[in-house]
């Protein structure tokens, strides 16, 4: 029986892998700092024929993964596959936005998936095995304008997971980026933003995605039995990394009528709340 850790297992695509693991009858640890969706996704772990724990976790307190840690070390004496999923969202020009949310979402989605690969890689190497599954994004590999902070995350997400890949290949250890694009998912509920048009963007394009949390779940499962260093589930995100790769003129010319789009909105609403303030005058 698989040993399996997934931290965001309280919903979302870290529920859609909780159950795709306990299809395979895996024990699995649901951590997340939301004890009622933890509670609700073993719930349903055991339903799907696995079985599990819950695990009250903050990704950004190293104190917190040493508890953990030591939970694992107790109940399981080793671990087969760690799941690093916690993320959050953010949509922002350079210029624009909180730096406060800097702060927030490189807490969460950087130091966050360093925290738990740091504290168990020693774990692996001392049993010679093990594998890691970081959730980037596709973000992380073509970094679409008006994202910089959620992007610089999930491309350092990338760069660790590759690192790793080569680093602990010689102890017996798989790890493998998974990239999504947009699917259908909570990551857009907690999103911060000073743009009033980018949830409506990004609920646009999360419904009309071909894929859902269960699809990325598999792809992600998949690609851990081949020990592929990055997953991109997504046909379209594949496309798009190709034209990136290897018709960068074309993908350039993509990612700058998306800028002059942006652009062009924010002087909408430059000049929409000009003429208020000329009429209040």
């Amino acid at each position: 029986m698989k040993k399996v850790l997934i931290t965001g297992a309280a919903s979302g695509l870290g529920r859609a892998l909780a159950l795709r693991f306990a299809r395979e009858g895996a024990d699995i640890c649901i951590a997340d700092i939301n004890m009622d969706g933890a509670a609700e996704t073993l719930t349903l772990v055991e339903k799907a024929g696995g079985k599990g724990w819950i695990h009250e976790l903050d990704v950004r307190s190293e104190d917190a993964w040493k508890r953990l840690l030591n939970e694992v070390e107790s109940r399981w004496q080793g671990i087969d596959v760690v799941i690093n999923n916690a993320g959050v969202a953010t949509g922002d020009r350079i210029d624009a936005g909180d730096w406060a949310w800097w702060d927030w979402i490189i807490d969460i989605n950087l130091k966050g998936v360093a925290l738990g690969c740091r504290t168990f890689t020693p774990m692996m190497k001392k049993q010679s095995s093990g594998t890691f599954i970081n959730v980037a994004s596709l973000a992380g590999l073509l970094k679409a304008p008006s994202m910089s902070s959620y992007n610089a995350t999930k491309a350092a997400v990338v760069a660790i997971s590759e690192t790793m890949h080569f680093e602990l290949m010689p102890y017996g250890i798989g790890v493998t980026a998974l990239c999504p694009g947009f699917f259908r998912t909570n990551l857009n509920h907690g999103m911060k933003t000073s743009d009033p048009d980018m949830l409506k963007f990004v609920d646009k394009v999360f419904e009309a995605s071909a894929l859902d949390a269960d699809d990325i779940a598999d792809a992600a499962y998949k690609a851990m039995l081949k020990n592929q260093k990055i997953c991109n589930p997504h046909p379209a995100g594949r496309r798009a990394y190709f034209f990136k790769k290897y018709l960068p003129f074309l993908f350039n010319k993509g990612m700058i009528n998306m800028a002059n789009g942006l652009k062009k909105r924010e002087d909408q609403r430059k000049n929409v709340a000009a003429g208020k303030e000329g009429k209040e005058a």
